[in-house]
């Protein structure tokens, strides 16, 4: 069995602060993708990354982003976006660069340098894993109103921000796939989407078809991703019919208590692997002051 997690943490350091590795011994992945790890290399705290081997991009935006994929063993291969990207030892040491990852899609260099995406090849399992950590993005113009959005009206730039990263990644994650493929490996998305699929993926969901993270057009590019013979979503092929499970809940108000949430975080995986699944879903916290995150883990146990 291999049990693989993903988790965006909203820091590494109050992670730590907040239990991440109280949840790590109690889980004890064997493979996690992590995303907002938003901390430079110098200002890790010790034992960051739970002992494990770690290939991290903190990205060039001080105090955002940062994605890590960790393994027990060092991965065969390590290849990223930027130039910041690094695979570290249990001990926090840097023990080699990474390669990189070409060609890079037009539309996704402007985000080379932001820590979005790393993905690496396993030395004790055939796949390739990756994590992700996709932009929160915004309305399109048309749709913003001020006085009723919590940012001020920007006329869709974050937006077609956005729309420029899907653009660009779906080329991405295609070469990437068919290039584990080729290798005899499946291929393993994780990450933080910032977009909810489907009407079982989100509470309410016949209001927020005018909200960012449920437009029509985010939901139609995860149908290009998520296809019989290309990605399948993990946790909804186990919990076909379940409302959730929801891995994201705002900090404010009772959100987490009357689980109003969004499933955000997924684990999208070549056919063959997906049917491996076994069990998994979202590491749900009993109680709201004992969350590490405001995101929960997803955790799959695979028959690999």
């Amino acid at each position: 069995m291999l049990r693989i997690s993903t988790f965006n943490v909203n820091g590494i350091r109050a992670a730590h602060r907040r239990g991440f590795l109280e949840w790590y011994a109690a889980r004890s992945p064997d493979v996690i993708a992590l995303q907002e790890v938003r901390c430079p290399l110098g200002a890790l705290p010790e034992g960051a990354f739970a002992g494990m081997h770690a290939a991290y991009d903190p990205g060039t935006l001080a105090g955002r982003n940062g994605v890590a994929v960790l393994t027990r063993v060092p991965p065969a291969a390590v290849r990223a976006w930027g130039p910041t990207t690094h695979l570290l030892a249990p001990d926090g040491m840097i023990e080699d660069a990474c390669t990189g990852l070409e060609p890079l899609a037009r539309p996704l260099r402007e985000f080379t340098a932001e820590g979005r995406y790393v993905e690496v090849d396993l030395a004790d399992r055939p796949v390739t894993v990756a994590s992700l950590y996709l932009p929160k993005g915004g309305l399109p113009a048309h749709l913003q109103k001020p006085g009723s959005m919590r940012e001020a009206p920007d006329g869709g730039a974050r937006y077609d921000r956005k729309m420029r990263f899907l653009t660009g990644f779906a080329r991405q994650v295609d070469a990437s796939r068919r290039r584990a493929l080729a290798a005899g490996r499946d291929y393993l998305l994780m990450g933080d989407f910032n977009i909810a699929h489907a009407p079982l993926d989100v509470v309410n969901w016949k209001r927020q078809h005018r909200s960012e993270g449920f437009l029509p057009e985010e939901r139609a590019w995860l149908d290009t991703l998520i296809r019989p013979r290309r990605l399948h979503d993990v946790v909804r092929r186990l919990h076909p019919d379940t409302q959730g499970p929801y891995s994201w809940w705002s900090w404010l108000g009772e959100s987490f208590t009357k689980d109003t949430g969004w499933r955000i975080d997924l684990h999208l995986a070549t056919p063959r692997l997906a049917r491996t699944a076994l069990t998994g879903g979202t590491d749900r916290d009993a109680a709201g002051d004992a969350r590490v995150s405001d995101h929960a883990p997803v955790t799959v146990d695979y028959d690999v």
